[in-house]
């Protein structure tokens, strides 16, 4: 049996066939780049680096030199673009290096940027937005669907799916969780309230009185069932029968309990819940089939 790679499903599948889209890199990790020749990426996903810790990764490298090259690509004679690894680039400036050890690849500009943001997400500790954000780049700018992007960076589609949810949020809500004032968590359930004033004022309890991610799903949970719509009984409407069998159809198919509810003029909602990721990946599953 092959060992998986150590890399994660997401960068093997992006380079296993690399030679089809670029050069094959260099190997051997004493050949030196002039740092002076290479530019910064403009692709790069991470927009803050914590200074502290580039200071750190300096010292580092000043003390054992640089254990992993960077990757970069030609796009001139003598002067290179750099596609993955900018803090230790950073680092290494910092520290007062002249030249650093680089893979060179030949890279078109999309593939340079997906190869920058899966590198990003697999490699980096980018806080939730910056990953929320690079999913969407490699959704909108790289011409990625949920499912491709899932195999890239060995992620399941829900907890994409989760992430891209957080994009949705008011500004101030992703600031605060780019400044860690909350977590993915508290973010996920904030996520689940659709009133941005409301998610903003349980966003600014939730800092000043430090409530556990436990504490603002059960917020959450207080205002939907104390606010959320609820049918009246002028509004709820008998369902015919042809919708009665179509419930049960989708049930069958599906193999859950699915919801099917219709008002007096026609509109309604198809309700399919499910229990866990998993199950949620089932679901996106069958209806992958369909679409088929």
């Amino acid at each position: 049996m092959v060992k998986k790679s150590a890399l994660g499903r997401g960068l093997g599948a992006l380079i296993n066939d690399i030679d089809d889209v670029q050069a094959k890199p260099e190997r051997d990790l004493s050949n030196e780049i002039e740092i002076s020749k290479i530019e910064a990426n403009p692709y790069q996903p991470r927009t803050k680096f914590d200074e502290e810790a580039l200071n750190e990764l300096a010292q580092s490298i000043k003390e054992l030199g640089i254990v992993q090259p960077i990757t970069v690509r030609k796009i001139h004679n003598n002067s290179y673009q750099l596609i993955a690894g900018e803090r230790r680039y950073r680092a290494a400036k910092i520290a007062g290096l002249t030249k650093i050890p680089a893979y060179v690849r030949m890279a078109e500009d999309d593939k340079m940027l997906e190869l920058a943001l899966v590198e990003n997400i697999q490699r980096e500790d980018l806080d939730s937005i910056e990953v929320a954000i690079s999913y969407q780049r490699l959704i909108e700018e790289c011409k990625l669907t949920q499912e491709s992007l899932s195999d890239r960076v060995g992620k399941k589609r829900s907890t994409i799916s989760n992430y891209l949810r957080l994009l949705r949020l008011p500004a101030e809500i992703q600031k605060g969780i780019r400044e860690k004032k909350l977590l993915m968590g508290h973010a996920r359930a904030l996520v689940n309230v659709d009133d941005p004033k409301t998610q903003l004022k349980i966003f600014q309890v939730t800092v000043e009185n430090d409530f556990s991610v436990r504490k603002v799903e059960e917020l959450v949970r207080n205002f939907n069932n104390t606010n959320g719509e609820k049918p009246t009984p002028e509004k709820a409407v008998a369902l015919p029968q042809e919708y009665e069998s179509l419930k049960d159809h989708l049930a069958n198919h599906f193999s859950a309990k699915v919801d099917l509810k219709r008002a007096k003029n026609g509109k309604g909602k198809i309700i399919i819940p499910f229990t866990s990721d998993d199950d949620l990946e089932r679901i996106l599953a069958v209806l992958d089939q369909m679409k088929s």
